[in-house]
């Protein structure tokens, strides 16, 4: 059960009942209610791959790098220019080079899912992120309507208190009028 604080903060920030907000909201207006910062999720900030996971993420990582492409295109021509320029015993895989292809089928054939293993875990980092963002900026959101309406209390307050002083100016003057009648009467 919520308390007042937590009741009137859902009502009036999100128009509903603390008990009808999910499961974020309720975790926002805890944070409102309770004045503490928005942290970033434990799992966010450790890192707890395993050996393979790590090992997955730098081969795509290094996979996915010009620096690979530049360096297997250079790898691919030694490889083709030795076979085709040189003779004798000295060649050991020639044109149509079938073991270059073996090679490269079967690094393509591991590649691949070590790549899309690493695009996996992303992802999977990349939305809770995403879910922590989406807390920071409904927080944010609901901090600047709050500010917004204590600015606007604030603002009520000092026009009724104005109004109230040009009431007594307005009265001061209206008997400072009526005595400079008597005295003219008079």
């Amino acid at each position: 059960m919520a308390n007042n604080a937590h009741q009137e903060l859902s009502r009036q920030l999100l128009s509903c009942a603390y008990e009808d907000l999910n499961d974020v909201q309720r975790s926002v207006i805890d944070l409102i209610a309770n004045e503490t910062p928005t942290n970033v999720d434990k799992a966010l900030r450790h890192d707890h791959r395993t050996f393979g996971e790590r090992l997955a993420d730098q081969v795509a990582a290094v996979g996915g790098s010009w620096g690979f492409i530049i360096a297997f295109a250079v790898f691919l021509t030694v490889w083709m220019s030795w076979n085709l320029l040189t003779k004798g015993k000295t060649v050991f895989d020639p044109y149509p080079f079938i073991f270059l292809n073996l090679m490269l089928s079967m690094l393509a054939a591991i590649q691949a899912p070590v790549i899309m293993m690493s695009q996996n875990r992303a992802a999977a980092r990349d939305r809770e992120a995403a879910e922590h963002d989406y807390v920071v900026n409904l927080r944010a959101e609901l901090e600047i309507m709050h500010l917004h309406d204590k600015v606007d209390a604030m603002r009520e307050k000092q026009m009724l208190e104005l109004l109230k002083r040009q009431n007594e100016a307005i009265r001061l003057l209206k008997g400072q009028v009526e005595r400079l009648a008597d005295v003219k009467r008079a």
